[in-house]
């Protein structure tokens, strides 16, 4: 596994073939990076699917508030939810949207995002400037690239538990 440098500002992501690691950005994105904390502290995006997967683009996840938790998951309605936080600010930055990048999810909107994000397959330079980037995976990015695709998928893979490294025994 990386080596964590800074535990309070790194995300323990539990997949399926494995544990994924990523760096928040609390210095480009504070809003964002302390959301991500506060929703996995308070266990909002355990066992929560990945309902939108496009191959050679991006994963994306977080919807805690749609029943979008593998034992009620509703593909009609996945994706269109967040928390009951607030929406956040946008905190649009120069760190482009590389291959490991974590995105805010967003609508319409530059401030709604909430709690759904996306991590990207590849470069997508395309979004840069127009999403907040606030993390990046700096281990485990091959369970990334192996979760199922689809639109949403038929049978979704899951964010199993998601913790802040500090708060890990180790």
């Amino acid at each position: 596994m990386a080596e964590i440098k800074d535990p309070e500002n790194t995300i323990l992501m539990e997949l399926k073939n494995g544990t994924v690691v990523i760096e928040l950005l609390p210095d480009i994105a504070p809003g964002h990076a302390e959301r991500m904390k506060e929703l996995a502290r308070g266990g909002h995006y355990d066992n929560v699917v990945f309902h939108r997967v496009i191959d050679g683009f991006m994963a994306q996840t977080g919807d805690v508030a749609n029943g979008n938790t593998e034992k009620d998951y509703n593909p009609r309605m996945a994706g269109t939810g967040g928390s009951d936080l607030p929406n956040l600010k946008a905190e649009f930055s120069r760190i482009p949207h590389d291959r490991g990048t974590l995105g805010a999810a967003r609508s319409q909107m530059p401030d709604s995002a909430n709690s759904q994000f996306f991590i990207n397959f590849k470069d997508n330079h395309f979004l840069n400037g127009q999403y907040t980037v606030y993390g990046r995976v700096i281990d485990g990015m091959e369970h990334v690239d192996a979760i199922v695709r689809g639109e949403p998928p038929a049978n979704p893979d899951k964010m199993i538990s998601v913790k802040v490294a500090a708060d890990v025994d180790a």
